[in-house]
């Protein structure tokens, strides 16, 4: 989502830091930069003056001018205020009586039904008893999706179809859902397509009957400026607590999600980064800051290995490359779990420095690749796997036939294809044995050697 607004800050520090003194002449051309990037990026113009003051304050000081390498503690001072400016991270409040309630409120289309189950299910991963009220009573089909989400996941659900008001409908759940020992309760309530008067008084009616602990604006990040009004809107109204912002893994500018929590005051609690039920993250805001000024997030991307990578596999596989007994079924299924941390792009914008190379990979035919190299080993007996040496030129033949991408009976010309790829895997697979047995024998690594 911050692709454009990191691309063009980048550039800006990059000139920035070629420069072995910085004058303040320099520094207003700097923040004009700045500043331009920040509104087309779609931030809140008033946020923009204030954030460009601020870091033009700090700029023009002693801990600039004398410093060693002004450029670096120009990126410094920015990355610090961009962390201000996101604020704090806001953790949810649920420790209290039970049930803690939680109402997520929000225009139609926001997301706050999917958002509701995600929430649910990351709630009862954190060894809570969470309980679904489903209060959306105008959106067609609303009552019925949610159903589904909350069957999927294992979730309860309360519900009384489209017919009574959601007021009262609260009410009840919040009764049901204590008498069952649920921890948690989320309300899923109805949206509008804008803010009305009607809409207002209901979800203040819903507030005033279950008193709840948390209320969670859903916002739908590629809202841009509107979302910021949309927030003011409900917040003077309902009072929130917290913001969910939806879709930030598209391809908006990002903008609402600085504006926000600077308009509003209320902190960012989580963000949609997709449409699987396990897609919702915590909002760091010095992650965040970190991925805007091209820095990476080494820490989400350890999280999500944490998370994605059976631990006792990996150390398995650790010790068969340590003694150089690594096979090509262990090779498939450590790539296999390295896809289910997420797609390639994803993975280099949090890794230091890789954010500016992503664009030069074609990511869909980087995918399409480890979809052929899957094929390929799957297509080999146990023992090919276990014992490569054993492919000579008929069974690569076979293996090729078999992956399914090079057997057109009208193009032979494609089993060569396929035979030529399991050729190169074949190579970069004895390069990666011979490194494995260099790092054992403890002589290091001579590329040169490597790759004579």
């Amino acid at each position: 989502m911050f692709e454009s607004l990191t691309n063009k800050l980048q550039g800006i520090f990059d000139q920035l830091g070629q420069r072995g003194t910085l004058t303040e002449a320099d520094v207003d051309v700097v923040m004009r930069e700045v500043r331009m990037a920040l509104l087309e990026a779609d931030v809140n113009l008033a946020v923009v003056k204030d954030f460009v003051k601020r870091v033009k304050e700090r700029a023009v000081g002693a801990e600039v001018l004398k410093a060693l390498r002004p450029g670096q503690m120009v990126v410094k001072i920015v990355f610090e205020e961009l962390i201000e400016t996101l604020g704090e991270p806001g953790k949810l409040d649920l420790n209290g009586p039970s049930p803690r309630v939680i109402m997520l409120v929000g225009l139609q289309g926001s997301g706050k039904t999917t958002t509701a189950a995600k929430l649910a299910l990351r709630i009862r991963k954190e060894g809570r008893r969470p309980y679904l009220i489903a209060a959306d009573t105008y959106r067609p089909a609303a009552v019925d999706q949610i159903k589904t989400l909350a069957k999927q996941l294992g979730v309860p659900i309360y519900d009384e179809g489209t017919s009574a008001s959601p007021p009262d409908i609260c009410e009840r759940g919040v009764r049901v859902a204590r008498d069952a020992g649920a921890s948690v309760v989320i309300i899923d309530t109805a949206g509008r397509l804008q803010i009305d008067d009607r809409l207002m008084s209901e979800l203040e009616a819903i507030k005033a009957r279950t008193q709840p602990a948390e209320i969670l604006l859903v916002a739908d990040a590629m809202t841009g400026q509107e979302a910021v009004k949309i927030a003011e809107g409900f917040n003077q109204r309902v009072g929130l607590t917290g913001l969910i912002l939806t879709k930030m893994d598209g391809d908006a500018r990002g903008g609402a999600a600085i504006s926000m929590r600077a308009v509003t005051g209320v902190p960012i609690k989580f963000v949609g980064m997709g449409e699987k039920s396990d897609a919702l993250e915590p909002f760091y805001p010095d992650r965040v800051a970190q991925r805007i000024l091209g820095m990476g997030d080494m820490l989400s991307l350890i999280e999500k290995a944490q998370e994605t990578f059976d631990m006792k596999e990996a150390e398995r596989l650790q010790r068969k490359l340590l003694h150089a007994d690594f096979n090509l079924e262990d090779f498939l299924a450590q790539m296999q779990q390295v896809k289910k941390m997420g797609p390639i792009g994803q993975l280099l914008e949090m890794i230091p420095g890789m954010n500016r190379f992503k664009d030069q990979i074609d990511q869909a035919e980087a995918e399409k690749s480890m979809r052929k190299i899957e094929a390929l080993i799957h297509s080999m007996t146990v023992e090919e796997r276990r014992n490569p040496r054993m492919l000579n030129a008929s069974r690569k033949k076979r293996v090729s036939r078999g992956a399914g991408y090079y057997n057109t009976p009208q193009k032979p010309e494609h089993e060569l294809e396929g035979v030529q790829e399991i050729n190169q895997l074949l190579k970069q697979f004895r390069e990666m044995q011979k490194m494995m047995k260099m790092i054992k024998g403890g002589r290091g690594i001579d590329l040169g050697r490597m790759f004579r």
